[in-house]
């Protein structure tokens, strides 16, 4: 599986994305700000970006207020500090490629939170360029598998729509395909009644890497660590995990 895709249903399993309501806003809010700012329009049907940050914060149950709010900051109706997006590379235990991605109005802030995580967790921040080419930019698109969900039938109409890869888990599809084709491939799985449950932007590592089990538990943890700064918006890396550690480090405390 996927390293993005591994690494969200161990969160989503150790019940993180529920537990942190507050600051998944926070990252909700971050996004919708961003991509007001860069795409230069706070109208959802005019902004693509704008729409996948808003479709997600209402997914999630993100007030309308607070979704304004956010879209005003990156016009800047609101004369908060600007935010900018920022990606750190480093080293996780056994040479496993990190990227982080952060929004931040302070880098010197950021990047010091960072590099403790790093540090502290058995890894070593690394310099620009170090591990970015190790990861490529891809659209994913998730469909929960309710009843009446056939994996094979929606599988075949993604790769009508081009679809690069599919994953099939117990609960969920995901599904991977060029970024500037993500739109135009939720509109078709919607036209043909499947129900896209999100659709982001990711980055999707080339290759993956394999480590023994003290390895992987602690470049999960390092993983963890990042995800928990508040500037810190993903963590990705190429960590090949098996469904037997993923379990394991899920059931820790």
């Amino acid at each position: 599986m996927s390293g993005h895709s591994k690494w969200h249903e161990i969160r989503r399993k150790k019940g993180v994305l529920d537990q942190r309501r507050g600051q998944l806003f926070t990252r909700l809010a971050r996004d919708i700000t961003i991509a007001a700012r860069e795409g230069g329009s706070g109208d959802p049907s005019m902004n693509f970006r704008l729409r996948l940050a808003v479709d997600k914060a209402k997914a999630n149950n993100m007030p309308g207020e607070n979704i304004q709010r956010a879209i005003d900051r990156g016009l800047g109706k609101t004369g908060e500090a600007e935010l900018e997006t920022i990606y750190y590379e480093g080293y996780g235990p056994g040479g496993v490629a990190i990227l982080v991605e952060a929004a931040t109005d302070n880098r010197n802030r950021t990047v010091s939170e960072v590099r403790a995580a790093f540090n502290k967790n058995g890894g070593s921040l690394g310099e620009s360029g170090s591990v970015a080419w190790m990861f490529e930019q891809k659209g994913l698109l998730t469909i929960n598998r309710t009843p009446g969900i056939d994996p094979d039938e929606v599988s075949l109409l993604a790769i009508d729509a081009g679809a690069d890869d599919i994953v099939i888990d117990e609960d969920s599809m995901i599904i991977y395909t060029e970024f500037s084709n993500l739109n135009a491939m939720r509109e078709a799985l919607e036209a043909q009644g499947i129900s896209v449950d999100s659709a982001e932007k990711v980055m999707q590592p080339k290759t993956m890497l394999q480590l023994d089990e003290k390895e992987t538990l602690s470049a999960l943890r390092l993983m963890e660590k990042l995800e928990e700064l508040d500037d810190v918006q993903k963590v990705y890396s190429n960590l090949d995990v098996s469904q037997e550690l993923a379990e394991k480090f899920a059931a820790e405390a």
